[in-house]
């Protein structure tokens, strides 16, 4: 079939999309997905359980979801998984351009229409360095940190908007010292006590530098959060997403009992 128009240009070397071939990239995806939907819908007919199912998820979330997509791939071995670990910036990409089956973040977007169902609470603490003054205190006034310096998420991320708003609404200025994207680093900076700093609790669990911080008993916190996985309404989910979905509702409560 002829278009009748450029889809690409090159610049600089480099091949781009025109807004023409950008939008037959979009439709031969929405055919590659309904092509694969149908399959998996004949095979569920069959009462099997096979295909590919593809999963973005914020890096906050790494810490949980591989759990979770094993006990599911123990259940269904025949499914393939493609998982991208990405910041929120990243994660929403994807979305916008509709590349995954499912997304799970703590901040979804409003400017795009979504089914959205929260399955976990994500709630956000105050760590800082095993050794810090603070670290025996039973009870800690927010006003107290005010001389404390912040390490915090970079800004865009779930965890950062979060605390931006919390923070405006009980007018605290933190003191920044250092914005970083990975909550590895944050928790090596805090154990180096360069600083306290606001993390998500799941961030705390199976990792060495965790030993070497506390959570601080400041009022107030933690802050609640949830974990939300969305896909576009627009969307019709495969039977194998559906799947998952149902998978991921009823063993992130089991996984969140034995962290309690």
């Amino acid at each position: 079939m002829a278009v009748g128009t450029p889809l690409y240009e090159v610049i600089a070397r480099r091949v781009h999309l025109t807004e023409a071939g950008q939008e037959l990239a979009r439709t031969a995806r929405s055919i590659a997905n309904e092509w694969d939907a149908f399959e998996q819908k004949v095979d569920d007919t069959k009462g099997l359980k096979r295909g590919k199912l593809r999963v973005a998820v914020v890096s906050t979330a790494k810490y949980f979801v591989p759990r979770l997509l094993g006990s599911f791939c123990a259940k269904y071995p025949e499914i393939e998984i493609a998982l991208e670990v990405l910041n929120r910036d990243g994660v929403l990409q994807r979305l916008r351009e509709n590349l995954d089956d499912l997304y799970i973040m703590s901040m979804p977007p409003i400017d795009i229409k979504l089914a959205d169902q929260v399955f976990m609470p994500n709630p956000l603490v105050v760590i800082a360095a095993a050794t810090h003054a603070m670290a025996a205190r039973k009870q800690i006034k927010l006003n107290e940190l005010q001389n404390q310096r912040f390490i915090l998420r970079e800004i865009g991320s779930g965890t950062r908007m979060t605390t931006d708003a919390f923070f405006k609404r009980h007018k605290f200025k933190p003191q920044l010292r250092l914005e970083l994207g990975s909550n590895e680093a944050i928790k090596e900076a805090v154990a180096g006590d360069l600083g306290i700093a606001v993390v998500s609790r799941h961030a705390l669990y199976a990792n060495a530098a965790d030993t070497a911080v506390t959570v601080l008993n400041v009022a107030n916190f933690p802050i609640n959060s949830n974990w939300h996985v969305v896909h576009p309404s627009g969307r019709r989910l495969s039977p194998i997403a559906n799947v998952f979905q149902e998978h991921l509702l009823a063993e992130s409560k089991r996984w969140l009992e034995r962290r309690i």
